[in-house]
C-alpha cells in the first residue's frame, strides 16, 4: 500500500471522521462537562493510571459508534455498485481490503493517541511525581478495541450490504456494552454479568480509587479476543466467496475461546491494587503512598503541630502517627478507625485542597473527632461530622469563636446543623475547663467507635445541663 494511495483514501473516505469523533467527542466530554472526572485523586488528570482508565471508560460510548461508522464505510462498494467490477480486477482481495482497513486504523489510533497525549501532558504538569508503566497496556488495548471494532463493522457490512447493517450493529454493541459494563459502587468494580463475559467489553468502570489498575490477565485475555475480532473483520472485508465468509468466523470464535480461558473469573483478580503505587513512603510518623509522595513534605510539617495539639488535648489516648487511608470501600461504607493513627483521605473535602494552617486544622479535626463517613464529591455527606469537628478544633486551638472547617454557605440545607453548632459552641465555652475536656474525650471515643451519629445534639444537651 503506497503512501499516496493511503493519503487519497484518507481525503475521500469516512475514515478520518472516526478519529475525529473519538478525539473531539472525548475532549468535549472532559472539558465541556463538569463531571466527577475532574475531582479527587482518581481524576483523569491526577494520575497516569486514572487518566488511562478514564479515557478507556469513554469506550462505552465510542466503541459502538465506531463499529457503526466502520459499517457505513464498509457499504461504500455496494452503494456505488462497484462490487462486481472490483472483483474482476487482478489486485488480490486482501490488498483491496487493506486500504480502507489501514486508513481507519491510522485515523483511530491517531485520534485516540492524541486524546491520551492531552491527558498525559496535564498529568505530567500536575503535582504527581509517580510515573508507572502500567497505564500503557490500558491505553494500547483501548486503541486495539477501536480499530478491531471498526474493521469488524466494515467486514460485516460488506458481507451483509444493507442500509440497516450500520444502525443494527451500533445498537447491538451499545446494548452489549451497557449490559457488560462494570460499575464502581462496590469496593471493587463488578458487573451483573459473569466476570469473564463482562470483560469481553473493552469499556472499564469509572475510576474511583487511584490505587486500582487492571491485572495482566485482563490485558492478555482482551488482546486475544480483540485480535480475533480484528482478524474476522478483515477476513470478511476481503472474502469473495460464501465459503470464505464462513471461515472468517473462525478467528473471532478462537479469540473468544482463548480469552475466556485467560480472563479472570472473579472481580478481585480483575481490578487489583497497584502495589508499587500503594507502597508507603514515610517521614517519621507520617506516611503516604508512593502515588501521593509529592504531598508528604507539607503533610509531615503540619502533622508535627497537629500531633502536639492532639497530645495536649487527649493525653495518652492521642494518636501517634498520620497515615494515608488506602482501604478499599464500597460507596456508603464506614471507615475502620484506629485511635493510634490519624487517617488522611485526600479525596475528603477537608484534605483535598488543604494547605498551610487549613491542613493543620484538618489533621486535628480528624484526630479529635474522626469521621466514619465519606465527605467527598462522589458520595457527599459528612456535613454533620464537619460541624462537630469545627467545634472541637476551635476549642483545641483556643479560638475566640467557632471557625468553620468548610464553606457553610455551600450547603444551605445544613443551615439548621450550623445553627446548632453555634449554639453548642456558646454553651461549650461557658462550661468549666474540666467539663469541656470531659466532653471532648467523650466525643473522641464516640466518633472513634462510630456508635454515635448526633454528637452535636449531645454536646448542646450536656452543655445545657
Amino acid at each position: 500500500m503506497s503512501g499516496r494511495v493511503l493519503r487519497i483514501e484518507l481525503k475521500r473516505s469516512i475514515a478520518p471522521w472516526t478519529g475525529v469523533v473519538v478525539l473531539g467527542g472525548s475532549l468535549a466530554v472532559f472539558f465541556l462537562v463538569g463531571g466527577i472526572w475532574w475531582n479527587g485523586t482518581a481524576g483523569w488528570t491526577a494520575q497516569w493510571t486514572s487518566m488511562a482508565l478514564w479515557t478507556r471508560y469513554l469506550l462505552s460510548f465510542w466503541w459502538p459508534l465506531v463499529v457503526g461508522m466502520g459499517a457505513v464505510y464498509g457499504l461504500r462498494e455496494s452503494r456505488s455498485r462497484m462490487t462486481e467490477l472490483l472483483t474482476t480486477t487482478p489486485l488480490p482481495a486482501w490488498r483491496r481490503a487493506a486500504l480502507p482497513a489501514g486508513a481507519t486504523a491510522l485515523a483511530l489510533a491517531s485520534g485516540f493517541g492524541l486524546l491520551v497525549l492531552v491527558g498525559g501532558v496535564q498529568v505530567a504538569l500536575g503535582a504527581t511525581t509517580y510515573v508507572p508503566l502500567g497505564w500503557l497496556p490500558i491505553s494500547l488495548v483501548a486503541a486495539l478495541a477501536l480499530v478491531a471494532g471498526a474493521v469488524f463493522g466494515m467486514g460485516v457490512a460488506r458481507s451483509v450490504p444493507s442500509v440497516l447493517t450500520p444502525p443494527a450493529l451500533t445498537v447491538l454493541f451499545l446494548l452489549l456494552t451497557s449490559l457488560l459494563r462494570p460499575n464502581s459502587e462496590g469496593a471493587l468494580p463488578s458487573s451483573i454479568a459473569p466476570n469473564r463475559l463482562a470483560l469481553l467489553s473493552p469499556a472499564t468502570a469509572d475510576p474511583r480509587e487511584m490505587l486500582l489498575t487492571l491485572s495482566g490477565s485482563v490485558h492478555l485475555g482482551q488482546t486475544l479476543w480483540l485480535l480475533g475480532l480484528l482478524a474476522t473483520g478483515f477476513a470478511l472485508l476481503s472474502a469473495v466467496t460464501r465459503r470464505a465468509r464462513l471461515l472468517a468466523v473462525a478467528p473471532v470464535l478462537a479469540g473468544a475461546a482463548l480469552a475466556l480461558l485467560v480472563l479472570p473469573a472473579a472481580a478481585r483478580d480483575t481490578y487489583v491494587v497497584d502495589k508499587a503505587a500503594a507502597a508507603l513512603v514515610c517521614d517519621g510518623p507520617v506516611c503516604v503512598t508512593q502515588a501521593d509522595r509529592s504531598r508528604l513534605p507539607e503533610l509531615a510539617l503540619r502533622s508535627k503541630e497537629a500531633l502536639r495539639v492532639l497530645h495536649d488535648v487527649l493525653g495518652d489516648k492521642a494518636p501517634h502517627s498520620v497515615r494515608e487511608d488506602t482501604e478499599l470501600r464500597a460507596l456508603g461504607d464506614e471507615r475502620e478507625l484506629s485511635g493510634d493513627v490519624v487517617l488522611v483521605d485526600f479525596d475528603d473535602r477537608l484534605f483535598a485542597d488543604a494547605r498551610g494552617e487549613q491542613l493543620t486544622r484538618a489533621l486535628i479535626a480528624q484526630g479529635l473527632a474522626p469521621s466514619c463517613h465519606a465527605n467527598n464529591d462522589r458520595e457527599g455527606g459528612g456535613h454533620a461530622d464537619v460541624a462537630v469537628q469545627s467545634v472541637a478544633v476551635s476549642w483545641a486551638l483556643h479560638d475566640p469563636q467557632r471557625r468553620p472547617m468548610e464553606n457553610e454557605a455551600g450547603a444551605p440545607y445544613m443551615s439548621q446543623t450550623w445553627a446548632e453548632a453555634d449554639t453548642a459552641w456558646q454553651r461549650l465555652v461557658a462550661m468549666t475547663p474540666a467539663e469541656q475536656s470531659s466532653w471532648i474525650a467523650e466525643v473522641h471515643a464516640a466518633t472513634l467507635s462510630c456508635t454515635r451519629t448526633d454528637e452535636l445534639s449531645v454536646l448542646a444537651g450536656k452543655a445545657s445541663q
